[in-house]
């Protein structure tokens, strides 16, 4: 299969139930752009972009850890992934699967890149909160963010095997999807991996890589990937990882988030796992300025002020015990709904 390229579309490829060749999805894009709603006008827009004559696309990161901007992504490395992941989620051709992502970001463009390479019947949707209300269809694959999946519970056991990414999957909702019968997985990645490069199956602690990735890290403990389908540099990250072997890593959060409290460090994601399940907003921890400590530690919760219930941090290490709580009324996001802490705090 690795002798395809991005100008052929599979025979099997199918859009809202009609087969389409690449002339076809030509004359779709244009309709989209020219009369299309306002999720599918990006979709007419890829579409072009991805049959014209240049071997590139040029992509938005989300700017959930610094400023946004613009990735150069070659297209055979966008078709190598799909491939890889068709291998690691066992795909196949005519397989019905569901995009509700938007096409803006990476995600929603592989979810398309995956159609036309390996022959997907895919019913492409607008991006929601709940993309499978009032949908029956049963679905070989689909792929959502944490709040999707959140909002589908009902009916996602229509959906064989379910991908979510784009932010961490908390423990609330872990435990929601290990009751049901898909089966469903967390995703590692980045706009400049081109999506997904590492799966884990949810419940589970350790990601193991997609095929013809390998993985180190540095002197920092952060994780860098070789991905050479990919990639020809290898990819330095700031995400803190324990390596279990040369494909298999434990995620323990990011170096740019790190307090360094009295001398103690400590990595606020790993505090967040401890309390997700007593506080049903949105929140996270970071360090402010201190006199004596350096950084302090406080909680941010969304929303209006409340009384937290009495011995909430009991069951927190001694330093991993926030010294205030402030509450924020809005966080600030990206557009595919991932919590900007900086901008938040500020």
């Amino acid at each position: 299969m690795n002798n395809l390229t991005y100008e052929k579309v599979h025979h099997r490829f199918k859009l809202n139930g009609f087969n389409l060749d690449r002339e076809d999805l030509c004359r779709v894009a244009y309709s989209f752009i020219k009369e299309g709603d306002d999720f599918e006008k990006p979709v007419g827009n890829f579409i072009l972009d991805w049959f014209d004559d240049k071997n590139y696309i040029d992509m938005n990161s989300s700017g959930s850890t610094g400023i946004p901007k613009i990735i150069r992504v070659e297209k055979q490395a966008m078709v190598n992934s799909a491939l890889a992941t068709g291998d690691f989620f066992e795909l196949s051709p005519g397989d019905k699967v569901l995009n509700c992502l938007p096409v803006k970001y990476v995600a929603g463009k592989m979810m398309f890149v995956r159609g036309f390479i390996l022959g997907l019947d895919m019913d492409f949707v607008a991006p929601s909160s709940n993309p499978l209300k009032n949908n029956e269809k049963r679905y070989a694959f689909s792929a959502m963010v944490p709040l999707q999946a959140q909002h589908s519970l009902k009916e996602l056991h229509n959906i064989k095997k379910l991908i979510v990414g784009g932010a961490k999957i908390n423990a609330v909702l872990e435990n929601e999807l290990l009751k049901l019968p898909t089966q469903s997985f967390e995703t590692y990645g980045m706009t400049e991996t081109v999506s997904h490069i590492a799966a884990k199956k949810v419940g589970a602690p350790v990601f193991t890589v997609l095929p013809n990735t390998t993985i180190s890290k540095d002197e920092r403990n952060c994780l860098v990937i070789q991905a050479p389908n990919i990639t020809n540099e290898p990819i330095v990250t700031n995400d803190l990882v324990d390596i279990i072997s040369q494909t298999e890593f434990i995620w323990k959060g990011r170096i740019d988030n790190v307090i360094n409290s009295g001398g103690i460090k400590l990595i606020p994601e790993q505090i967040e796992d401890k309390l997700l399940k007593l506080i049903d907003r949105r929140f996270f921890v970071a360090g402010i300025t201190d006199a004596d400590l350096g950084e302090k530690l406080v909680l941010i919760i969304e929303g209006e002020s409340y009384a937290l219930p009495e011995g909430i941090f009991n069951h927190l290490d001694k330093y991993e015990r926030p010294k205030d709580v402030q509450f924020i009324k809005n966080f600030k996001e990206t557009g595919n709904g991932k919590v900007i802490r900086k901008d938040s705090l500020n």
